[in-house]
């Protein structure tokens, strides 16, 4: 618990600190947001805001997670440096994208193909690692379990590995990406992934408490490196909390694609080692949402020939669209994303309680 807490703290000092010279660096250089026009018009008074903050996320994250384990002795598990490799690597590829933008002026980074291979590359090489033989514990457990579950790993259920690998790498383009669409308000994707990893952090907390390596039992989790992970955790969930404190509205630097790719490859990486894949579409419910009003509204359009399902996608916008002022749509979507990361908890509490 004293690592847990020192990487959580440490971490919300570190961006709330390091994210103020961020902006003084980051305007110095003029790395400033650019605006779609065809998106609301009130968003034009943001052109020019330092972007690429998801810099800060990602650092303050990874050196908070080091130090606690320096700190306490501990040597950094398989789970946790492969979590780090797909946290960084994703926000590797956000920067690259974030920087063509402000580079070349324009409201698009990356190609979409390259984009695509990138995320692609990273998932499926986090994957295939995470399953690997020679990354198994002492009881033979890998990082990775091989099946797709909801709380626990199913014991009657084994999948082919390239199987596992396909369905993880969507998982994490899907969860990347959507974490991306989230991150259009002042403070939303930040706010809503506070409350996401601090539930994973508590999913954590808790496996470890119940696992299979410390009590065997019928109702234990059969996790890797359910301690170092609930560690990660309270690093990224201190982070987010740190950037919040400049990103909320009216917002001083954005995230950019650096800290909203970062961060949704990492919420999935969580959802995989701790075996809890489709539970994740509980308690990231906002970001399922934000991801099917895109899907909804551009099927609709191509159904109907020209023809909106909602005045602007993702589902935010739209609201922005009726009039809401943005604080008010950033605080209801944060209270809508509380209740699916209570509902979430809920459900793995009540499944641990009902004997699995």
């Amino acid at each position: 618990m004293r690592a847990i807490l020192l990487a959580g703290g440490l971490s919300l000092v570190l961006t709330l600190v390091g994210t103020r010279y961020a902006i003084i660096v980051l305007a110095r250089h003029g790395y400033g947001q650019l605006i779609r026009d065809d998106g609301p018009t009130t968003h034009h008074t943001k052109r020019g805001t330092p972007t690429m903050g998801g810099l800060v996320i990602v650092l303050a994250s990874v050196l908070s997670y080091l130090a606690a384990c320096l700190v306490t002795g501990r040597t950094p598990s398989a789970s946790a440096l492969l979590l780090m490799f797909l946290f960084v690597g994703l926000g590797t590829v956000g920067f690259l994208d974030d920087y063509i933008k402000i580079s070349r002026q324009r409201s698009l980074g990356l190609r979409s193909r390259a984009k695509f291979i990138g995320q692609t590359f990273v998932a499926v090489a986090f994957g295939a690692l995470a399953l690997a033989p020679w990354f198994e514990d002492s009881r033979g457990q890998t990082p990775a379990g091989q099946t797709i579950s909801l709380i626990r790993d199913p014991k009657d259920l084994t999948l082919p590995a390239i199987v596992v690998v396909l369905f993880i790498w969507l998982l994490i383009a899907g969860t990347s990406n959507a974490v991306n669409l989230t991150d259009g308000l002042d403070g939303l994707a930040a706010g809503a992934s506070v409350m996401t990893f601090g539930a994973y952090t508590l999913v954590n907390i808790w496996q470890n408490n119940q696992w299979c390596g410390r009590e065997p039992g019928p109702t234990c989790y059969e996790v890797r490196d359910p301690l170092d992970l609930a560690i990660f955790a309270a690093a990224i969930t201190g982070a987010c909390f740190g950037f919040l404190w400049w990103n909320a509205s009216p917002a001083k630097i954005f995230m950019g694609d650096t800290g909203s790719l970062a961060l949704g490859g990492a919420l999935a990486g969580l959802a995989v080692l701790t075996r809890t894949e489709f539970l994740l579409a509980l308690l990231g419910g906002l970001f399922v949402i934000q991801t099917l009003s895109v899907i909804l509204q551009v099927g609709f359009f191509k159904a109907t020939k020209g023809r909106r399902l909602f005045r602007m996608a993702p589902l935010h916008h739209h609201f922005e669209m009726l009039g809401w002022e943005e604080i008010t749509v950033v605080i209801r979507f944060w209270l809508i994303a509380g209740i699916f990361v209570a509902a979430g908890l809920g459900l793995f509490y009540a499944e641990w309680v009902a004997g699995g």
